[in-house]
């Protein structure tokens, strides 16, 4: 008889799950319910006289008091604190910084008038790239040609952090002289003085503030960042952190005719977030999400990892980034190492027992058997996939076993906003919000990748219930998604 429609493997499953998942407490009850049937059979003359037999010394007494009170002083010393995220705001760009499909190629053909075959390119790419209308770009890309300056780079760098910061204070009632952590990660737009800086100018922070400028470190900085807060959170108690994510488009508009540096064009565009960070238990009822772990994967001592989102001249001298067409392959074996550390901190038993199984059969029996790939859905409710692509969005969707369902946040942050850097998470997780869907004690997994080359990971639990907020980046269009994306745009 066919098996698979004599018995129903999806329950035969969770039957499973459920045994293995639950062992301890499986072994435990018959023990509690053999322990509590003996004492029910002893009378009570029986009772009395076993606890008459007891004999107890005040020293005794004393003694081992003390020593249960010292253990559970070092339990509780030596555990991390509880690092809370309370709140987070993102920017949203103005409707006059849209740059429609229409806009973007006009642009693209005047500007590279000489070279019509990179015009083309572009075309191809954006046709494909997953991104829809009403993305934006800097006021200063919108000049033909573009005016990437000094002067035009702060501006969008204070219009953008500014306003993710005036959206934070209001939202959570917090006051400038309350920051006792600032941390500001920006990959490719590094001035003097930093943007940490720029932050503590503008809303006169107090000077004993430790403030911390990230650089250099890709897509992924937006978490690097949230380890540092968590790092410094644990060793200055009672204390705020804000956190800012942000990448400034205007100085790296690439106006040369590489096509490994075109495709950043196409695909990059504004965004930022700011997100209070806190360890006071103050914080904890009001907080949306707990921080449950944090794992990060470098990737930077292999030379082709190292070398696949490059910053470099090209032939003509004009600076760009370079994506490598290993990024994707190079992005798996990052991904493969960072869950291969996160797996065991997150998954069920009955996962990590099948992956061991069938890891000790391929070992011992047969090396082709197939590799057990964990469901990470046991894990998680949520997840918050960098909006780096579609190829990235797609190949996560394929290798983790995801339904359109879990990587919908991604897809439509990418469709809305386009590749945000490192605050794309952020959009993404009020994505989840806007639509009602975040309950108390879900979990949710962000992955980011980035430059260097690296893939980071945190774990967030929330909270308490999340009701749906009238305010933040999608509020006047959450209604229309999510939306169909075509395989291809025709432009």
């Amino acid at each position: 008889p066919d098996f698979s429609s004599s018995v129903k493997l999806k329950y035969v499953k969770l039957g499973y799950q459920y045994v293995v998942d639950h062992f301890l407490t499986l072994l435990l009850v018959p023990v509690m319910v053999g322990i509590l049937i003996e004492v029910v059979r002893l009378g009570p003359e029986e009772i009395v006289n076993l606890w008459n037999s007891l004999h107890f010394d005040l020293i005794q007494i004393l003694c081992s008091s003390f020593f249960i009170i010292f253990i559970a002083t070092v339990y509780f010393m030596s555990k991390p604190r509880c690092i809370y995220l309370v709140d987070y705001a993102c920017y949203k760009p103005p409707v006059t910084c849209r740059v429609p499909f229409a806009t973007f190629m006009e642009h693209s053909r005047l500007i590279l008038s000489n070279n019509p075959k990179s015009v083309e390119f572009q075309m191809r790419i954006l046709e494909r790239s997953g991104l829809g209308e009403e993305t934006c770009l800097p006021p200063a890309i919108h000049y033909i040609p573009p005016k990437p300056t000094m002067e035009a780079a702060r501006g969008e760098a204070e219009v953008v952090i500014f306003s993710a910061m005036d959206s934070l204070f209001k939202k959570t009632g917090l006051k400038p002289k309350d920051i006792d952590i600032l941390i500001v990660n920006c990959s490719l737009f590094s001035p003097t003085p930093s943007l940490s800086a720029m932050v503590i100018n503008k809303y006169k922070l107090r000077s004993n503030i430790k403030s911390f400028n990230l650089s250099g470190m890709g897509c992924s900085a937006g978490l690097i960042s949230i380890d540092l807060a968590r790092d410094l959170l644990q060793v200055h108690p009672n204390s705020n952190a804000v956190v800012v994510s942000t990448e400034i488009i205007t100085p790296n508009y690439y106006q040369g005719n590489e096509r490994a540096m075109l495709l950043p064009n196409c695909l990059f565009r504004m965004g930022g977030a700011a997100i209070l960070l806190s360890n006071r238990r103050s914080e904890r009822w009001r907080a949306k999400y707990r921080l449950v772990h944090v794992v990060r994967t470098h990737k930077g001592a292999d030379d082709k990892a190292y070398r696949c989102v490059f910053e470099e001249e090209d032939k003509e001298g004009k600076v760009g980034i370079s994506l490598s067409k290993d990024l994707m392959a190079i992005a798996g074996e990052a991904l493969k190492s960072n869950i291969t550390t996160i797996g065991p901190l997150v998954l069920p038993g009955s996962e990590q027992l099948l992956f061991l199984l069938t890891l000790i059969g391929r070992k011992v029996f047969n090396p082709k058997w197939k590799p057990y790939i964990p469901d990470f859905k046991l894990a998680f409710e949520h997840f918050c996939i960098h909006a780096g692509g579609r190829a990235v969005i797609d190949e996560l969707q394929k290798n983790l076993q995801l339904s359109a369902e879990h990587v919908e946040a991604s897809r439509m942050t990418l469709h809305r906003f386009g590749n945000t850097s490192s605050s794309s998470l952020w959009y993404e997780m009020s994505y989840l919000e806007a639509k009602g869907r975040m309950k108390k004690g879900d979990r949710i997994w962000q992955i980011a990748f980035g430059s260097g080359f690296k893939c980071n990971s945190a774990v967030w639990k929330c909270n308490r219930t999340i009701k749906t907020p009238t305010d933040g980046p999608w509020e006047d269009c959450v209604h229309r998604y999510p939306v169909h994306i075509p395989e291809v745009v025709k432009l």
